[in-house]
């Protein structure tokens, strides 16, 4: 990092549970949670949660049609088989209204065409034979048999999707198919992504001694998005105070939480500390691993979580503390915590809760690495978090531990 002032300004750091944290920044971010819904397109409500019923405008199928290609024809005249009936034209599917059906006549109808009033059944084409301008029939077909009547999937008025209903292809499909051209959903949480560090330097660029590339820029804005973040912008600061304060105030105007990365430990150059200290904002020690420095602003109106710099750190600190606001904010349901058994004997350091990188084997899981918070490739290769508490030092293989999902 680049030589300034030192970060130790402001509020003096304190020590804070896990649960106190996971507190303090619900009650941050709460406002998240009561942004106005908004009107998307089906088509861009994939993902999305309902914010209000949805009742069918419309009756499904909106008008009596066939359900196969064949003969529409009225089922009295089927009392003796075989049969043979004049034909009487073609109903295609598509606009229009056929003519009402002749008793003891068939009409050529296809899939999905409306049936003619008077018609009550449909005869597929599989069990006639045509000869001209007639029909003989082999089989007899019951009042109804391959006719869909309206509304016998859906009535007008019809509940289909509770508010709280997370959109999939299946949800918009019905959508479409009852003539919906909007509909209301959560509003995604606006994040501003703001990465620290003058030793950071983006893809691409080749690096010089004591560079490294970018990664929690990355990282934060995919998992804010996989969580209902709706990422507005990744900005990355020097570790000067007024060109990262110049970037809040960017952030500030188009966000509704910002998110930070670095510069929140105790070493003398930690350029969020110095900035947001002074402004209010509150800079502890959380007792986990990884993660420890933690801090919390508001700037601009706009609240603040600030993460530490190390990749793993950073992470675990968003899927701690981040990721169950906003996916409370954008209506999505939290994600299970399911207990598992340790597949080895795990040690734990005393006084800090630990998340260790572990992958699941069906119903148990394993560490993939140690604690150490630089240790990117281990995070990938999880799909899990095992939750040690604080006064936990020994696990033996076989004892249930909770587990977060990646």
């Amino acid at each position: 990092m680049t030589p300034g002032k030192t970060g130790n300004t402001g509020r003096p750091s304190t020590a804070r549970s896990v649960e106190e944290h996971c507190a303090h920044v619900e009650r941050l971010l709460d406002p998240l949670s009561s942004l106005p819904p908004v009107d998307v397109s089906p088509e861009a409500a994939l993902g999305r949660v309902t914010a209000a019923d949805i009742s069918s405008p419309v009756d499904l199928p909106l008008f009596r049609n066939s359900q196969m290609d064949g003969y529409a024809v009225d089922a009295a005249s089927l009392d003796t088989i075989p049969v043979t009936l004049p034909t009487r034209g073609v109903v295609a599917a598509g606009p229009g209204t056929p003519p009402p059906h002749e008793p003891g006549t068939a009409v050529r109808i296809m899939t999905g065409a409306v049936i003619p009033d008077g018609a009550d059944a449909v005869v597929p084409v599989e069990d006639t034979v045509v000869d001209g301008d007639y029909v003989t029939i082999s089989r007899r077909r019951r009042t109804g048999e391959y006719v869909r009547e309206r509304g016998t999937d859906v009535t007008k008025g019809t509940l289909l999707l509770p508010a709280g209903t997370v959109l999939t292809p299946r949800h918009i499909a019905l959508l479409a198919a009852v003539g919906s051209q909007t509909v209301s959903v959560r509003a995604l949480p606006r994040v501003a992504v703001v990465t620290t560090g003058t030793e950071l330097v983006p893809a691409g660029r080749s690096l010089r001694p004591g560079e490294i590339y970018d990664s929690n820029g990355t990282a934060l804005s995919v998992s804010a998005t996989a969580n209902g973040g709706n990422v507005v912008s990744v900005i990355h600061s020097d570790d000067d105070s007024a060109t990262f304060r110049a970037i809040l105030t960017r952030a500030a105007a188009i966000a509704d939480v910002i998110f930070t990365s670095g510069g929140v430990s105790m070493g003398d150059f930690e350029v969020v500390k110095e900035t947001l200290a002074p402004l209010g904002g509150e800079f502890v020690h959380v007792g986990m691993q990884p993660g420890g420095p933690q801090g919390t602003a508001v700037f601009d109106g706009v609240p603040v979580l600030n993460f530490p710099g190390n990749p793993v750190s950073t992470l675990v600190s968003f899927e701690v503390f981040a990721r169950p606001v906003l996916r409370r904010a954008a209506g999505l349901p939290s994600l299970e915590q399911p207990r598992l058994a340790l597949a080895t004997d795990v040690t734990s350091v005393a006084g800090k809760r630990q998340f260790l990188r572990a992958r699941t084997t069906g119903e148990t899981v394993e560490p993939v690495a140690g604690p150490g918070s630089h240790l990117v490739a281990a995070m990938a290769w999880s799909n899990v978090l095992i939750d040690i508490p604080a006064d936990v030092e020994f696990l033996a293989a076989g004892e249930l531990v909770e587990v977060w999902p990646l």
